[in-house]
């Protein structure tokens, strides 16, 4: 278990307005793939130097070739056929501002049309360029298996699945197959991006998967953890000194969320028995709750505490973040804590409402005060 970064951030990072261009033009028959891939590896290049020059010791390619965050698996799968995603299913809110529309918030989703398989390895591109490019540790983020759930969708998905938990078993399947693959290229960490238990920690979420699923909270929690348990163990038994990180966040999309409620319905089970080394908490506002559902969290795991927003421009107290800190250090050992953003800057590729220079404030700030606490 690695323990010594205490400076980290979640994955994302805001996209250069020309490579948003590109891609738009890409998708006319415009740009070649060629040219797309070029401006790609430099957005991964500027997002490398960012990191390195704000203090960041652990490096993401800021997921500048995904549509969103769930691509480095969603893009991976066959069988899938595409569909509108709008917020619908939600409500999307922003703290202090006008909510978002549902068109401002949409983007090209997916459900399961057909029997999954894997085409492609879109995070293998990632790793190959980490690999040559970081000057430091690196992490190949991805969606959590157990947000397969978002796949299966009722007169699309139940002629070949007629469950959400017979695809979760091919989507497991499949994602521990990637892993295995990106362990066999060098990489020794991976994060696991996961948005499933929210949708039991949110009572009205909850209420809406269950009309959706016919699944209880209960069955829900089960299923989930399960899921996310035997990925978390594959990994291990093919390289047990492999990192293995999980980010939990109530979402994250054009500076919207649309979620709440503490962590206390899932922190016995989920920090119990999902075994990954480092949890990456969303902390950065009251919808989080309070830090005594840490108090299940088992000894010896690290969690990084995600108080620095990357939903508003605005930068927190110094002073604040180390009493909340000291606040965390009454559930969880000083030396097993950490400090993070809540999410990524950019969870889907239009990104939050900051700029370059207001993100490159918020990640000094999350390495200035990791470097005041632990030194």
């Amino acid at each position: 278990m690695t323990t010594q970064f205490r400076a980290e951030h979640v994955g994302s990072l805001l996209r250069p307005q020309a490579l948003l261009d590109a891609r738009a033009a890409h998708a006319k028959g415009d740009v070649s793939d060629e040219r797309l891939r070029e401006l790609e590896d430099e957005a991964a290049l500027a997002a490398i130097a960012l990191q390195r020059d704000a203090g960041v010791e652990v490096f993401t390619e800021g997921e500048v070739r995904r549509g969103t965050f769930m691509a480095g698996l969603m893009e991976s799968l066959g069988g899938l056929v595409p569909v509108e995603e709008t917020g619908g299913l939600v409500s999307w809110h922003r703290a202090g501002m006008a909510d978002p529309t549902p068109e401002e918030l949409a983007f090209e989703g997916a459900a399961a049309g057909g029997k999954l398989y894997q085409k492609k390895a879109m995070t293998s591109t990632e790793a190959a360029f980490l690999a040559k490019h970081a000057p430091g540790q690196y992490k190949i983020t991805m969606m959590a298996a157990s947000m397969g759930t978002s796949l299966w969708q009722p007169g699309i998905s139940d002629g070949v699945y007629p469950s959400p938990e017979q695809l979760l078993e091919d989507v497991v399947r499949l994602q521990i197959e990637e892993i295995h693959t990106l362990f066999d290229q060098g990489v020794s960490w991976i994060q696991l991006d996961s948005l499933s238990y929210m949708w039991i920690i949110d009572t009205e979420l909850r209420d809406k998967f269950t009309a959706m699923t016919g699944l209880t909270a209960e069955q829900m929690l089960d299923m989930t953890v399960s899921m996310d348990r035997a990925v978390v163990e594959a990994a291990k038994a093919k390289n047990p000194d492999a990192t293995i990180a999980m980010h939990f966040c109530r979402g994250n999309n054009r500076s919207a969320w649309m979620g709440e409620g503490s962590y206390e319905p899932v922190a016995e089970r989920l920090f119990g028995e999902v075994g990954v080394d480092r949890f990456l908490l969303e902390y950065d506002s009251e919808r989080a709750g309070g830090f005594e559902p840490l108090r299940h969290m088992p000894a010896g795991r690290t969690v990084m505490l995600g108080l620095v927003s990357t939903k508003t421009p605005q930068l927190e107290s110094p002073d604040d973040l180390r009493r909340r800190i000291d606040a965390a250090a009454e559930y969880v050992p000083l030396e097993n804590l950490g400090i993070t953003t809540q999410c990524g800057f950019a969870s889907t590729a239009s990104g939050n409402l900051l700029t370059l220079d207001e993100q490159r404030r918020k990640l000094e700030l999350v390495v200035q005060t990791a470097q005041k606490v632990w030194g």
